[in-house]
């Protein structure tokens, strides 16, 4: 709690900022307990922690097709967005109530998140995310040794 009166941001800011961060979910959780679940805007997604080290972003895309989509990420950031589709005229519509607007959503990704894949079926679209941990962060047990006699005889 020292960092929230210490600093301009509430705890309400850090729980909008969890809905646009990745892997930072830790850092958040200690520092406040509370509840993240907002209303985020269009296209409504789902941020859903499958294991310790895997993620899935969940967005849902009716009326959008894979080819209307792109996903990319650059400089720590992962971001989705529609693309302008010019084979679909709107004279072939009676009625257009699934909406299909123009959208960019994105998400900062911690150092050690890794897009591992986008998969898009039946209007949703599955972004596979993994938190990739170093062996040298990994927990281990360390041996514990003794002087040997030698050395103590040499002293």
């Amino acid at each position: 709690m020292v960092l929230a009166r210490h600093s301009a941001f509430t705890p309400q800011d850090f729980q909008r900022a969890m809905g646009f961060t990745i892997g930072f979910d830790s850092l958040f959780e200690r520092l406040f307990d509370m509840d993240t679940t907002r209303d985020s805007g269009y296209p409504p997604y789902n941020i859903r922690k499958v294991n310790e080290l895997q993620y899935t972003i969940e967005l849902a895309l009716a009326g959008f097709s894979e080819n209307d989509i792109e996903v990319e990420v650059a400089d720590g950031t992962l971001t989705v967005r529609s693309i302008e589709s010019k084979d679909t005229a709107d004279s072939d519509y009676v009625h257009r109530g699934i909406a299909r607007r123009a959208f960019s959503k994105a998400w900062t990704l911690s150092d050690d998140m890794v897009v591992k894949g986008a998969e898009f079926t039946n209007g949703l679209l599955n972004i596979s995310l993994e938190k990739i941990v170093p062996e040298e962060k990994k927990p281990r047990i360390i041996p514990i040794s003794s002087p040997s006699v030698i050395e103590h005889k040499k002293k």
